[in-house]
């Protein structure tokens, strides 16, 4: 068999390297952030991982609920704690130094939800050109034809 044509873990190479880092190191970190007792990083989320593609850097973004600034003080406290984690945890050669960053698309789809729900609704009786209870009516009359005989 030659060897390009061996298939060795398809499951585990279907995405690069770095996406497994990823996910990888953000289920290590969200680990650790379980273990902490420290009420600034209570309501605190680990949404993803940007790693650099030399492996040197890793952005982790965050949610917090509560206080934005005091989570990531207390993310900033433990920051080695994580990377000890990290660098325990997952095979590399070296740990990437992390740095923390409240990720805005949680903020970015509160303001969206809080948009459309104060948007005035449509008044009852306007025409916009469309009947909903007549939109088929044209393949309705082709199938209402009796065939001949």
């Amino acid at each position: 068999m030659p060897r390009g044509s061996h298939r060795q873990g398809s499951s585990a190479r279907a995405f690069p390297r770095t996406a497994r880092i990823n996910e990888s190191m953000r289920e290590v970190i969200a680990q650790e952030l379980e273990l902490l007792d420290d009420d600034r990083l209570q309501m605190v989320t680990i949404t993803g991982i940007e790693i650099d593609s030399d492996l040197s850097r890793a952005r982790v973004y965050y949610s917090a609920l509560l206080g934005q600034d005091n989570a990531h003080e207390g993310l900033m406290q433990y920051r080695s704690r994580f990377q000890a984690a990290v660098g325990r945890q997952i095979r590399m050669k070296r740990t990437p130094l992390l740095s923390f960053v409240n990720d805005p698309a949680i903020s970015e789809g509160i303001k969206i939800e809080h948009i459309i729900a104060t948007m005035p609704r449509s008044p009852e009786g306007i025409d916009y050109g469309i009947d909903p209870g007549t939109e088929n009516d044209e393949e309705d009359e082709d199938h209402d034809e009796t065939p001949a005989v």
